[in-house]
Formats: C-alpha cells, structure tokens, sequence
C-alpha cells in the first residue's frame, strides 16, 4: 500500500474524508457500479488494485452502503401511480410517525422537515388510485400524532437521478445557463 493509499479515507470527527480519486470513483460507480477495476484504474490513471483497496474500504467504512440496480417499472407493464405525502403531525409524534412510514414497503423515501409546521414527505408508490387510498386512510391516517394529510400524485415526471457527490470545481450545482 503506497502513501497516497494511506491518506484515503481519513475518520475526523467520525467522519470519512475522502480525496479526489475517491470521489471521482464514487461518482462513476453511482454511473455504472458494473464497472471494471482495471476500466475505472484507466479511468482515473491509478491502478486497478488501488481502486479495489479503495472501493472495500469505502465499503468497510459504510461510504458505499449496497449496489442496486434500477428498474424502469414501466418498461416491464407495472405502471405505478407515484405520490407525495404530505403527513402534518404532533411535533412529539414526527420521529415515530416517520419511522412507521419508513417500514411500509409502498413507501420508497421519507424525509422529515421543520418549517411553521412539523411535517413528513413520503413518496410511496401504489398499483391503483384505490389502493393508495386505503394504504392512507387504513395505514398513515391512524398513526398516533398524525394531524393531516395531503397528497400529490404525479402526473409527469421529468427528472429522477440520484445526487452526484462529485462536482468538478469548473462545474456548478446551478449553472446560470439552465435558470435562461
């Protein structure tokens, strides 16, 4: 293990720090987690033994949590309605509100936000209209501290990408060009 491998993934404050070539390898398994070692070494001008070393440890470190694949539903006849809900709660009763939310299997991702209001956004997913309704009106709305509900079913989606986490410094999150 050479001296550049040593500095990879230092813990501060509990917190893995991760260099350019760790990002970058981030950034391409996000791509494509299919490929080679020795593709991404080329890629990077490492070696392909330095990405394996790279990638186990960020996978030790829990950086990489799990590879997945991603399924277009559609494309396979399960046309799905996709929602989001809005669930108000009791401010003592969000945690535990989000956390049952979180088990539900028709539930995909669920974020918790403080404005005015405590509230959960939920994205879940339903075959029918009908079913949706009832994993509402038989599963969320009985929750202990759940005050209101609301509920946007998407009509069209135009975007669904996962964050990259490396942004060149000659790149930006919000490009002028893209607000024209």
């Amino acid at each position: 293990m050479n001296d550049e491998e040593k500095d990879s993934l230092k813990l501060k404050n509990n917190i893995v720090t991760l260099d350019d070539v760790d990002l970058r390898i981030l950034q391409a398994l996000q791509e494509d987690s299919r490929q080679t070692y020795t593709a991404l070494g080329e890629r990077f001008g490492v070696t392909h033994s330095t990405v394996y070393d790279r990638i186990k440890r960020m996978e030790e470190q829990g950086v990489i949590r799990k590879y997945t694949a991603l399924i277009d539903n559609e494309r396979i006849g399960m046309r799905m309605i996709t929602a989001l809900v809005t669930v108000y709660t009791e401010p003592k009763q969000t945690e535990k509100v989000a956390e049952r939310l979180a088990n539900y299997p028709a539930v995909s991702e669920v974020y918790t936000s403080l404005s005015d209001e405590f509230i959960i956004i939920a994205k879940v997913f339903a075959p029918t209209q009908e079913s949706l309704h009832d994993f509402i009106a038989n599963s969320v709305a009985p929750l202990p501290g759940v005050l209101r509900i609301r509920t946007s079913i998407v009509t069209k989606k135009l975007k669904e990408t996962l964050f990259s986490i490396y942004h060149d410094s000659k790149e930006h999150i919000y490009n002028k060009e893209h607000l024209k």
